[in-house]
């Protein structure tokens, strides 16, 4: 990512951890079935519904949030 994206994520020393998944929908809803599979979390609703890469042309994203 570049410095300019960067600066415009809103961070806070409070914020929990995250995992952003970006790729082709079905990339993305592989990932998230996987994480679900091997325990990475246990409930689907952790993450964030996929919606369009407002950087990338064509890919999909979510946000795992623990």
């Amino acid at each position: 990512m570049t410095t300019e994206f960067n600066e415009l994520l809103p961070t806070s020393p409070g914020d929990r951890p995250q995992v952003w998944i970006i790729g082709t929908r079905e990339q993305v809803m592989h990932l998230i079935n996987d994480f679900y599979v091997k325990k990475v979390t246990s409930d689907r609703a952790r993450f964030t519904p996929i919606v369009p890469a407002p950087f990338a042309v064509g890919k999909y994203m979510t946000v795992l949030v623990f």
